[in-house]
């Protein structure tokens, strides 16, 4: 009898065992899962941080979170790091336009510029109450570029014939397989002259600054951040730490405000890989088809 229930004691504490391990395993499960796109909230006013890394493609998640912040009424402000050559016009625009919103709830927003904030990066900084830059930050490269690949030769060598049916003489504009006509060319441009001059307002509303003198730095040069800083194109030198600080102060939080960001963790076997061998960009850096751009190619 005594062996048979010290044989049930060990079976229930067993049991009572393999159940906290299989329940604690399962909360260590979800909160795993869950880390991938949550943030660490502190509790009372703070600023919110949004990164803008590589080149700019699609503006659907930065969105997101300025919407996110934007309606929380304990963020206070925005500090925008941007490490970026630029990217699409209309993505490049649709952030910007973002960040205008944000600023009509009353929040203020400062950029810190990482090694590059060029061209469609340097666009959307232009929304910021401040801009901060590394002294050695390339950026500037105001301006827009159109590219694709012509391969008329090369089809001509092997044999292909591309057969076009079209409703009109400049329907197939930025057609791989022949070369651009003179009126493919003078509509392009006309394009590019137009998406060009929303740019220079744009830098010209964001840092008070007239248009025409804006037009004498916008042949797409780059500038260093103490450059920039000389001609009117950022505030101050500074690191991110600075500008959470300046972010801080300038939303009543102090100079040690805190700060909230989203920590997501999307990366499958196939990222990882890309990343180790370095190839984050490559695809981004291929244009096999017409692309309109504010984007500073290094």
């Amino acid at each position: 009898m005594t062996k048979n229930r010290d044989k049930l004691i060990i079976l229930i504490i067993v049991g009572a065992a393999l159940v906290f391990f299989v329940g604690f395993s399962a909360v260590l499960f979800v909160v795993s899962q869950s880390a991938s796109d949550m943030s660490f909230t502190p509790i009372g006013n703070k600023i919110a941080l949004i990164d803008v890394t590589g080149v700019i493609e699609k503006s659907d998640d930065i969105i997101r979170q300025l919407k996110k912040y934007e309606d929380d009424s304990s963020i206070k402000a925005l500090v925008l790091r941007i490490d970026s050559p630029g990217g699409g016009v209309a993505a490049s625009q649709e952030i910007y336009e973002q960040l205008k919103k944000f600023k009509e709830k009353h929040k203020y927003i400062v950029v810190s510029m990482g090694a590059v904030a060029a061209s469609g990066g340097y666009y959307i900084a232009c929304a910021a109450d401040t801009i901060f830059a590394n002294p050695g930050t390339l950026t500037g490269s105001i301006g827009v570029i159109f590219s694709y690949p012509v391969v008329q030769a090369l089809l001509d060598k092997v044999g292909v014939k591309m057969q076009v049916i079209k409703s009109g003489k400049l329907k197939d504009v930025g057609n791989f397989a022949r070369e651009p006509s003179p009126e493919d060319i003078e509509m392009l441009q006309s394009v590019i002259d137009d998406t060009y001059d929303q740019f220079v307002n744009v830098v010209a509303e964001g840092r008070n600054l007239e248009p025409s003198y804006v037009k004498g730095l916008a042949d797409g040069s780059v500038f260093t951040g103490r450059q920039a800083q000389e001609k009117g194109l950022v505030d101050k030198l500074g690191t991110l730490d600075d500008a959470i600080v300046k972010a801080g102060q300038m939303s009543d939080l102090g100079s040690n405000p805190r700060v909230i960001k989203e920590r997501r963790i999307n990366h499958t076997l196939l990222d990882d890989l890309i990343g180790k061998l370095g190839l984050e960009d490559v695809k981004s850096n291929i244009h096999l088809w017409p692309s309109l751009e504010y984007r500073y190619n290094y």
